[in-house]
């Protein structure tokens, strides 16, 4: 059953955090936090989306599947429901097919880096797609403040500068990570939260990842989420298909 939409605070500058944080109302705001965190054995999704690399734009569908931890699945349809690509990440690795141009892709993890800042994991990943913060951020080193009914949560995360607000029901709306010296940027907001299986998710979700001269983003609107269900993540490399430059 859909709930209120909520309306994403808009802040794309990062300032480092100079407040001395109260230890006990840090604690308390983190287990808030992690309570209203999003649980799962296996997530499924259908979005509707506009995927933009490089400037490259198509209106696209994405169905998602997830095993917590283990794998995201991804299967990129077109029009009239023909799939065009299909991938498969994992912690250690990121496989993709392009049935267009029958060539395949087949890197370690630390591929995404050239899209993305060193700091993010397959655990990244994974929080993104269900609008969960990322466990990293999760530490008594955060500054955490309210501000006008939604919590802020601030800090560094190695050399990037992160800004995290969470809106009343302890979801993410905002999540900015910067490094504004090497050029790395990570922008997403969620929006129009809505109850599946007794979990509250975002039904929009705006990706931006920027390295260099290097863009991805995505603008997700997911149209069907389910938890928990059994399912299948299909993915083999036809014989006849190449490798990608």
């Amino acid at each position: 059953m859909p709930v209120a939409s909520v309306t994403p605070k808009i802040d794309n500058t990062v300032s480092i955090p100079t407040t001395t944080p109260d230890l006990t109302y840090v604690k308390n705001e983190l287990a808030a936090i992690k309570g209203h965190q999003v649980t799962f054995n296996t997530f499924s999704g259908r979005a509707s989306t506009k995927l933009d690399v490089n400037g490259n734009s198509n209106d696209v569908t994405m169905n998602v599947r997830i095993a917590h931890e283990k794998k995201i699945w991804v299967s990129i349809t077109a029009i009239l429901g023909i799939e065009v690509a299909r991938a498969l990440i994992t912690p250690d690795s990121i496989k993709i097919i392009n049935k267009l141009q029958g060539v395949y892709l087949k890197k370690p993890f630390s591929y995404v880096y050239r899209y993305a800042s060193r700091q993010v994991n397959y655990n990244t990943i994974e929080s993104l797609l269900v609008g969960n913060v990322m466990p990293e951020l999760l530490t008594e080193n955060s500054v955490i403040k309210a501000d006008m009914g939604n919590i802020v949560l601030s800090g560094t995360l190695q050399d990037l500068i992160y800004n995290l607000t969470l809106g009343t029901n302890m979801r993410v709306t905002q999540f900015n990570l910067s490094n504004n010296n090497e050029g790395q940027a990570l922008l997403v907001t969620n929006s129009n939260f809505i109850q599946a299986n007794n979990k509250l998710v975002p039904s929009q979700i705006n990706i931006l990842s920027t390295i260099g001269d290097k863009k991805i983003q995505a603008n997700l609107h997911y149209n069907k989420v389910d938890f928990d269900l059994e399912l299948d993540f299909p993915f083999n490399i036809p014989e006849r298909y190449t490798p990608a430059d």
